[in-house]
């Protein structure tokens, strides 16, 4: 996103948390209506073009806002008359702000039944999961499948199961990709997570497993490297090159970086 879509979708975040994290459990049920206009607004280029446009009349593009979400809740129709009502440098921001506010209102759902924690692992080992399945991920993506199969084939990797919350962020990911691949959308989502926790995730791929101790001292290191606090997701890979690497975004740490701040902490202890 532009500068000037990034300033709209701060604000519309910034207004709506209180109003997602008000609604409890029925955040989820805003998230799937919001998850509806991304359907309708990706279908038609006409409508999404009508309602970003800034040169088209502000009353006028809330009002269409209001008469396409019909029967929608009220707090639904109040975030998306807000959305249409900002500026956007490109008509494909709206719909990109559109469909985050929509994981982030089921997110908010999942906070609310003390679950947050939970989605976060089961979509980390989803992700894992796949990991090895190069097919299975191009099945997921095929539009050749129809969305309702790629759906199901997506539900199937949880095996049964995981909360409602990471199942319909998992069908979501499948049904309506977006452009995306499914596993760049459940990692979108896991930052998003992070983020809603005020931290950051950063992915550890180690040689042998970690103990407790180890998982916690790691923790610690990274957050210290990166200057702020950190989930840790790892995984086992016994060909990691130097026993340990560490990636949080576009930013990787080596073992070597590690072993600097460990050492320059036993210096200040001592």
């Amino acid at each position: 996103m532009r500068g000037t879509s990034r300033a709209a979708l701060q604000a519309a975040e910034d207004r709506f948390a209180p109003v997602l994290r008000a609604a409890g459990t029925q955040a989820r049920t805003l998230g799937e209506e919001l998850f509806a206009l991304v359907d309708a607004l990706d279908a038609s280029g006409s409508l999404r073009r009508t309602l970003a446009d800034p040169s088209n009349d502000a009353d006028a593009r809330s009002a269409l806002a209001g008469r396409l979400l019909g029967s929608a809740d009220a707090r639904t129709v109040e975030i998306v008359q807000a959305l249409v009502r900002s500026r956007w440098s490109a008509d494909e921001d709206l719909t990109e702000a559109v469909e985050r506010l929509a994981f982030l209102a089921v997110l908010h759902s999942a906070e609310a039944e003390g679950v947050l924690g939970t989605v976060e692992e089961e979509l980390f080992t989803v992700v894992r999961a796949l990991a090895g399945q190069r097919d299975l991920r191009r099945s997921l993506l095929d539009p050749a499948y129809p969305a309702q199969a790629r759906g199901q084939l997506a539900e199937g990797v949880l095996g049964g199961g995981g909360t409602p919350v990471t199942r319909t962020i998992v069908r979501r990911a499948a049904v309506a990709p977006r452009g995306r691949q499914f596993v760049v959308t459940l990692q979108h989502v896991g930052d998003l997570v992070a983020e809603m926790r005020n931290r950051q995730v950063a992915t550890v791929v180690t040689a042998a497993p970690l103990s407790v101790g180890q998982r916690e001292r790691l923790t610690d290191l990274v957050g210290r490297a990166l200057g702020r606090a950190v989930q840790l997701n790892v995984v086992v890979d016994p060909h990691v090159v130097g026993g340990l690497r560490v990636q949080a975004g576009p930013d990787v740490i080596d073992a070597t970086v590690l072993a600097r701040l460990a050492d320059a902490r036993r210096q200040l202890a001592g």
